[in-house]
């Protein structure tokens, strides 16, 4: 790979706010509180150095299995981002796009993001794509519910056509996945779009994340070679 090769998609698998905050002898949440923090530090860096479009996993399908308070006080995190704080996405012209099911949200939520994604719909920095109530198995059913209710015959069916009835299909395939905490999974994340993603797996909780770790994190990529199964 050519020096100096910035991916044009990197996924961040956010991971180890909870870990994070037991080790600072914190309640869980303030690891929520300082991950949110970190996110928009991330996610300014990686457009900064030329990255298009970032994807951040933030909560799966999965999480609500999680406590129902702790559910709850994530919600209300997640409903301040996209409210209060989308002065941050509006100040660095960042374009906001929430993928995931809507199934279980408020409405409250569901119009936030709504709201959210029409007023950065013209931003033009770098496009941010948060999995929220997101699960890549769903993903794919949701997809294929689409091609069936489309009248497609089976024999007819292929990969691009998956591809674009995927939420938001305008999001490229990942380049790179970065997956925090040291953790060595992807947790049903974006299946379809890292299909040929390079992995890297950093040893460190998501709130110690920093933008010089974006700049690391870059450099490792063009350290790499990718075949695409050639």
């Amino acid at each position: 790979m050519p020096d100096n090769v910035v991916p044009r998609h990197i996924g961040y698998i956010v991971d180890g706010n909870r870990r994070w905050a037991k080790a600072q002898g914190l309640p869980s949440y303030e690891g929520h509180l300082a991950g949110r923090g970190v996110l928009d530090d991330i996610v300014i860096a990686n457009f900064k150095a030329g990255v298009q479009y970032v994807s951040a996993y933030i909560f799966s399908t999965e999480n609500w299995q999680r406590s129902e308070k702790e559910v709850g006080k994530l919600m209300a995190l997640v409903l301040k981002m996209l409210t209060s704080g989308l002065s941050t996405f509006k100040k660095n012209n960042i374009k906001l796009l929430v993928i995931g099911s809507k199934d279980h949200l408020s409405n409250d939520i569901i119009e936030a993001i709504n709201n959210a994604e029409a007023k950065t719909a013209d931003n033009k920095s770098g496009t941010l794509a948060l999995c929220f109530n997101y699960g890549g198995h769903q993903e794919i059913v949701d997809a294929v519910k689409e091609i069936i209710k489309s009248g497609v015959l089976a024999k007819d069916v292929n990969a691009k056509m998956i591809e674009q009835n995927l939420y938001a299909p305008e999001i490229p395939p990942v380049d790179l996945v970065v997956r925090t905490s040291g953790e060595q999974r992807i947790s049903n994340f974006m299946l379809w779009r890292i299909a040929y993603s390079e992995m890297m797996f950093v040893d460190k909780y998501w709130p110690d994340m920093t933008a010089d770790d974006v700049v690391d994190i870059i450099k490792e990529y063009n350290r790499r070679s990718r075949r695409f199964g050639g």
